[in-house]
């Protein structure tokens, strides 16, 4: 805790035992390791980097659809979402 406190931190769990509060994060790389890392090797970081890229860029946050968003996906989400809100 002094550590996050001496870097000006906050912690991802709201106490222990909590465990619904990483349940996004959770359900993401379940996905992820799933659909792209799983029983592969890859020759080069830079090929790496481009599935992860194309993974999140392209099929994740554009089509895959969450319950936690309504059932739409993320970038639907926010399509709808960035309109309504007011300026202040």
């Amino acid at each position: 805790m002094a550590f996050l406190q001496a870097n000006n931190l906050k912690p991802s769990m709201s106490r222990r035992g909590n465990c619904h509060d990483n349940a996004g994060a959770e359900s993401f790389f379940a996905t992820f390791k799933k659909r792209v890392t799983q029983r592969k090797i890859y020759s080069t970081r830079n090929d790496a980097k481009t599935e992860i890229f194309n993974f999140i860029e392209m099929f994740y946050k554009p089509i895959k659809r969450h319950s936690h968003t309504g059932g739409v996906s993320p970038a639907q989400f926010e399509e709808d979402y960035f309109p309504r809100l007011v300026s202040v």
